[in-house]
């Protein structure tokens, strides 16, 4: 069965409608793509910006922090935000200045968030552990009742939110055509690299299946 789309509003109507999109199963696959949110704020008046890992357990955002941070104590009172997620997948060279542009995908969720305990922020912990490395959470130690009574964790549906996305080459104005000027796109790539063990661990263990998967990928 089709997922229902994402929830428009006339903060989510994406202006370029060719580039928009209310499509749930998009957003989850940028979400599962990429590694960094910007979560944003505003306290007194100050907006803020910051960037932070994250977990999506189905149609929910999980983020985590200290309880005495600005971030959270303003998040948990229920105070709005908004998280965005961008993958850059080309640079996108025109024979223009003005044209030149970048091919990516990117969502914008806006919403409150509710803090969460007992089960359910174990397992919101879990998914920020499994998210760049799947299956890292059954590898390393879980938290104990002391950590976790030090870790706020935050919930926001992914509900009110839109995609946007842009692909294909540069699109120039017909009078710039016959200029001799390369065009085109140049892709952007994100690779791991070969795990290197810590000072501590040495050659005393196998790499583990997490981070030789991510090489692999």
């Amino acid at each position: 069965m089709a997922e229902a789309p994402l929830r428009q509003t006339p903060h989510t109507t994406v202006r370029r409608a060719e580039r928009g999109s209310q499509d749930r199963g998009l957003a989850h696959a940028i979400l599962d793509e990429a590694f960094v949110a910007h979560v944003g704020f505003v306290v007194e008046d100050q907006p803020f910006v910051v960037p932070m890992v994250y977990g999506r357990v189905d149609d929910t955002l999980y983020l985590h922090g200290a309880p005495g941070t600005r971030l959270v104590r303003t998040l948990a009172s229920g105070a709005p935000v908004c998280i965005t997620v961008t993958i850059v997948d080309a640079l996108v060279l025109a024979k223009s200045q003005l044209h030149h542009s970048a091919n990516y995908r990117s969502l914008v969720i806006l919403g409150r968030a509710t803090r969460v305990g007992g089960a359910e922020a174990e397992r919101a912990l879990r998914a920020v552990v499994d998210h760049a490395l799947p299956g890292r959470s059954g590898e390393a130690r879980p938290p104990t009742e002391q950590e976790l009574r030090r870790t706020a964790v935050l919930a926001v549906p992914i509900d009110e939110a839109s995609v946007k996305v842009r692909t294909g080459g540069p699109v120039d104005d017909d009078d710039d055509l016959s200029l001799a000027v390369w065009s085109g796109i140049v892709p952007v790539l994100t690779v791991f690299g070969d795990p290197l063990p810590d000072a501590v661990t040495g050659d005393a263990l196998p790499v583990p299946a997490s981070a030789t998967s991510a090489v692999q990928r």
